[in-house]
């Protein structure tokens, strides 16, 4: 059993004992903390709520509930809805904050309380830090009878799909005209209810779903990646439709599928949504320490600055909103766009690909390769308990002290022919080690040599 507290919220498996795990004691004493956290810092008492199609989905959205009315919050549950439709809904509502109930690419039998702060956002490091500070003194107490909250509910994705199609660089009329063809696996979550209902507005008529009956039961290994979506691939290419969509349960990242039923690669569709909005829109682009060298080609390729953060969406946001980039986001397919909101949205993703596909009057294949093909690789090492991650890092930097070095988020080393990022996870007990190169033998020589430092032979 697993539970890990993070300065976004609490992650966990279900089933065990209350603090191993995310059990109910666990859920209700993070969300109780929360709304009286919100009350003291003076923000509105309306919290939104919304959750994926995870079989814990109600029982843990019933905890979350129950627990925010005792502590005088009023409640608008939005259901089954995406990520980026709580965030929106946040703001539109004029709300003090939101939890949004999804362990995102986590299998199963995992779930999460990803908090929100009053602009949709993902709370920041030190009210996360007050927030963890208050759940583990218990130093709160319940409303009585006459004080608590109050609860409501709506439907929130028209809405968030109204917004979209109101995007000045969301070209409906050229999505028409291209008469696209597109299948959707939506790893039977929220994405099997979002995805279709916008491609509709966007006046795609063609449409395929696959794994998508929000019920929880995950077709596949919900991380988008190549190894994980072959049945979507040989859908499209077998059927001779122009692009398969792939999201993930809580719909924040998106994969695509060429015509050819090749992968698209998750890394570059924020290298293909970057073009076109800064073919349209100049300013910076930003993205985190992890993400493909790609997007720095394209930042020099429209003649913008390029800034990179530490890993985290919070980080990212923090980042564009200081240096008021044009687009920004994360390598694993997540886009973020301040023109709609700052939150990874897969939905947004999905209608500025098909506006810049549908201008381009290009294959997805074609589109693809005007990108270089760089190559990542990524490998996880488990975590000892006694570890010594300091050591680590400061192992790593002496080893390779001929290099530029990131220090913003682990230990970034800037090769001439590419780059090794290791950081410990926000979200798994796990070192990551990420490199990119030209060819994936140069990038595995990168793995290999740091992973040699963190655990000699």
């Amino acid at each position: 059993m697993t539970l890990i507290k993070s300065i976004s919220g609490i992650r966990g498996t279900i089933g065990g004992k209350p603090g191993e795990a995310l059990t109910p004691m666990d859920i209700v004493s993070i969300s109780s903390a929360f709304g009286v956290w919100l009350k003291n810092s003076g923000g509105n008492k309306k919290v939104i709520i919304g959750r994926d199609a995870r079989i814990s989905g109600e029982m843990v959205n019933q905890l979350v509930v129950g627990s925010l009315l005792s502590v005088g919050i009023d409640v608008i549950d939005l259901g089954l809805a995406t990520t980026p439709s709580v965030e929106m809904a946040v703001t539109d509502h004029y709300a003090g904050g939101g939890i949004i109930i999804t362990a995102s690419h986590n299998p199963k039998n995992w779930n999460a309380l990803k908090l929100l702060n009053s602009q949709g956002e993902f709370i920041s490091d030190q009210d996360g830090k007050d927030l963890l500070k208050m759940v583990e003194s218990q130093k709160y107490t319940f409303n009585e009878v006459d004080d608590l909250g109050t609860y409501s509910k709506e439907d929130y994705l028209d809405k968030h799909i109204g917004h979209i199609l109101n995007l000045p660089l969301v070209n409906k009329k050229l999505i028409e005209q291209a008469g696209f063809s597109i299948a959707i696996d939506a790893v039977n979550s929220v994405g099997g209810i979002a995805i279709p209902k916008l491609l509709k507005a966007l006046g795609v008529n063609t449409i395929k779903e696959i794994n998508c009956t929000p019920d929880g039961e995950f077709a596949h290994n919900p991380e988008p990646l190549p190894e994980n979506i072959n049945e979507i691939c040989s859908l499209v290419k077998t059927t001779k439709l122009d692009l398969g969509i792939i999201v993930d349960p809580d719909v924040d990242r998106l994969a695509l599928v060429c015509e050819n039923g090749e992968p698209f690669g998750e890394e570059y569709t924020l290298v293909s949504v970057a073009d076109y909005i800064l073919e349209n829109s100049k300013g910076p682009l930003v993205a985190n320490l992890s993400s493909t060298m790609a997007l720095k080609d394209m930042a020099k390729k429209h003649g913008v600055e390029f800034f990179e953060s530490a890993v985290g969406e919070v980080n990212v946001v923090k980042e564009m909103k200081e240096q008021k980039a044009s687009i920004g986001g994360e390598g694993n397919g997540g886009i973020i766009y301040p023109e709609l909101h700052y939150g990874r949205d897969a939905l947004v993703g999905v209608a500025l690909f098909l506006s810049h596909l549908a201008k381009s009057k290009k294959t997805s294949s074609e589109l693809r390769a005007q990108y270089a093909d760089y190559k990542m690789v990524k490998h996880k090492l488990e975590l000892d308990d006694n570890i010594d991650l300091d050591a680590i890092l400061n192992g790593v930097r002496e080893k390779f002290a001929k290099y530029p070095c990131n220090s913003v988020d682990g230990v970034k080393i800037n090769f001439p022919a590419g780059w090794v990022h290791l950081r410990k996870s926000n979200t798994e007990p796990i070192i990551r080690i990420y490199a990119e190169a030209e060819t994936e033998q140069e990038a595995q020589t990168f793995i290999s040599d740091v992973s040699n430092v963190v655990k000699p032979d």
